[in-house]
């Protein structure tokens, strides 16, 4: 009898310490969703893509022309078109960059054979063939369905090549420019849905000053003409970062002449330019690192914002972040002006927590770029030759399309810290929306790499009574998808979630991303 009781006793005391080491090894995380507070709407466009003459981007990346023997359509590559739709991409900002303030739009039009070769002295010094053109990129857009952004030349170009650029994409008209687009093949005008007055005038484009950009903006901006009856966004080449004085100086200067200013931000893993780190490479302390890095993002939105309030209290001009994403060392053996780097779990966390923050900002954040779609930087897509893969990032996208266009939810989270050395952060990062159709949808990252999260969530003015969605997660922080295994981070069916009464609650596994529908 005694025997047995001692037997339960060191049963009972070797569950209750692993329940203890379980509980150990999980963050308990509370909010609470006011879904009867309705924010502003989540823009599409906060999921858009940035396209740049650089590396295997455009060509390999998009382009490979109608005589490849890579399935194409038109020369646009049939498995990227076809990845790019089923993300419901809602813009393309194009053709930089830095290569916007060196491009000039009158190479790339024409019949492809007589277009001039330049060499690209920006990325890697290659030759630019120009096949990818105006032309190109407008049909381009059409094909997956994406608005327009092109970036002009403020740097090395004048006005008027900027004012017949313009006309040449969106004139009715049958000027001698509107005509030289019909002889191009494209009888009716395209529609220009935003242009960008330059880019980094701050540095590649120009390397200006604040005041000397303000007043050159003014004057270019002027001749951004488009018919009336239709509109373009007249985007201002905004601050690097937390330059705070060159976003003053230009609102200041030229608030009243511009529609939206854009914000450009690199996540540097090791915060220095010169040495990056590696894109799979990493210990924990780097993941930390970039983790505090990427929630950077939510303070220079901020701070951005409240300058901004003050010239343009009733929120006419939009924050763009048109540039952003982790810039990691380039793959070894390739190209060094190529950019081109794997893309991993970590990268997806930081993706998730960086919509996060831009679905938080809805009220200015009204379009975003990350950099880029293909084969360069924190990309959608890689290719080698005919093959193709999906990097998690891509899949981060692909669970967010449900926030294109949704009503932003305030949604409060209290969260533990995940803290590493010097590096702390929220261990979890949220946000909410609803949809058309009326159906809430809730995001959750736990950037915590080795944690458990149980996130409870408090909830009102929410009919749904079950929470579906997907999550994804691996087992190991640099898990990325290659040629040879293009599966091996995906999406998966996410069970961890329940409603009960009026309380949500999910269990996210560690370095993970999900996004439920709660219906």
């Amino acid at each position: 009898m005694k025997l047995t009781t001692l037997k339960r006793a060191l049963v009972y005391g070797i569950a209750t310490m692993m329940l203890a080491s379980g509980a150990a090894a999980q963050t308990v995380v509370t909010g609470a969703l006011r879904a009867d507070q309705p924010g502003p709407v989540i823009q599409p466009e906060v999921q858009g893509q940035f396209a740049e003459h650089l590396g295997r981007g455009i060509y390999e990346g998009v382009w490979v022309g109608e005589d490849s023997k890579i399935p194409n359509t038109n020369g646009y590559r049939n498995d990227v078109v076809a990845a790019l739709k089923q993300i419901h991409v809602p813009v393309v900002r194009w053709p930089g960059g830095c290569f916007a303030d060196d491009y000039h739009w009158r190479d790339g039009i024409g019949p492809r054979d007589k277009r001039p070769t330049k060499v690209n002295i920006l990325w890697g010094g290659v030759e630019e063939p120009n096949s990818f053109g105006t032309n190109e990129f407008m049909n381009f857009a059409e094909l997956i369905g994406a608005k327009t952004y092109v970036a002009g030349n403020v740097g090395s170009g004048t006005p008027r090549e900027m004012a017949e650029w313009v006309e040449y994409m969106v004139s009715p008209t049958k000027s001698t420019i509107a005509n030289q687009r019909r002889a191009n093949g494209r009888d009716q005008p395209w529609k220009l849905d935003f242009f960008g007055v330059g880019n980094e005038n701050w540095g590649c484009g120009g390397q200006m000053t604040a005041a000397h950009y303000t007043d050159l903006y003014r004057n270019f901006a002027e001749f951004v003409r488009v018919p009336k009856g239709t509109s373009t966004v007249k985007v201002a080449s905004g601050p690097n970062s937390d330059d705070y004085a060159w976003t003053e100086t230009l609102m200041a200067g030229a608030a009243k002449n511009m529609n939206a200013l854009s914000l450009h931000y690199y996540v540097i893993p090791t915060g220095h330019w010169d040495k990056k780190g590696s894109a799979t490479q990493f210990d924990e302390q780097l993941w930390a690192d970039t983790m505090v890095a990427a929630l950077k993002m939510d303070e220079l939105v901020t701070r951005n914002s409240a300058i901004m309030d003050k010239y343009d209290p009733d929120k006419k001009v939009g924050l763009y972040v048109d540039e952003w994403g982790v810039w990691h060392d380039v793959e070894p053996g390739s190209n060094p002006g190529f950019l081109y780097q794997q893309n991993t779990m970590r990268d997806a966390v930081v993706a998730g927590a960086t919509l996060n923050i831009f679905h938080k900002h809805a009220d200015r954040v009204r379009l975003a770029a990350i950099a880029q779609m293909v084969n360069v930087l924190q990309a959608m897509i890689l290719t080698d030759g005919d093959k193709m893969v999906l990097t998690p990032t891509y899949w981060v996208f692909d669970l967010y399309k449900p926030f294109q266009g949704a009503t932003s939810l305030p949604l409060e989270i209290s969260s533990p810290a995940y803290t590493l050395g010097k590096s702390s952060v929220p261990a979890v990062s949220a946000s909410a929306g609803r949809d058309a159709a009326g159906v809430v949808h809730v995001a959750l990252v736990n950037l915590d790499p080795n944690k458990s999260a149980t996130v409870t969530i408090k909830l009102s003015g929410v009919a749904g009574k079950t929470a579906k969605g997907r999550v994804l997660t691996a087992g190991a922080m640099s898990a990325h998808n290659t040629f040879a295994a293009p599966d091996a981070v995906k999406p998966t069916v996410f069970t961890g979630a329940s409603i009960k009464g009026d309380v949500l609650t999910a269990t996210l596994p560690s370095k993970s991303v999900a996004v439920l529908d709660l219906n």
